[in-house]
């Protein structure tokens, strides 16, 4: 099966939300709706980037995932964007 990775910048939390509440939220939100390979949360030109790694079958479903999980993380912080990529051939590629 396929792997695939939503990535979100993540801005400011919601009120009383502790940082480390937001990476195991966002996997979370994946894991209701498919099997999470990883989690990772890192800090990239001074800003907080969340990853969830996750299976789909194919890219319009992994786009589906993806927003759910960006949904589920703005009830503890704000996602500034989002981009879902697909692992093909050992590189990350942009799934449209």
């Amino acid at each position: 099966m396929p792997s695939y990775r939503v990535i979100m910048p993540i801005g400011a939390l919601q009120s009383g939300v502790r940082p480390d509440a937001v990476l195991p939220a966002a996997a979370a939100a994946a894991a209701e709706r498919t099997t999470v390979e990883a989690s990772d949360l890192a800090v990239v030109a001074g800003s907080a980037r969340a990853t969830v790694r996750f299976t789909a079958d194919d890219g319009d479903t992994a786009l589906a995932i993806g927003r759910h999980v960006v949904e589920r993380t703005r009830t503890v912080a704000d996602p500034v964007s989002w981009l879902v990529t697909e692992r093909v051939k050992g590189r990350w590629l942009p799934v449209r």
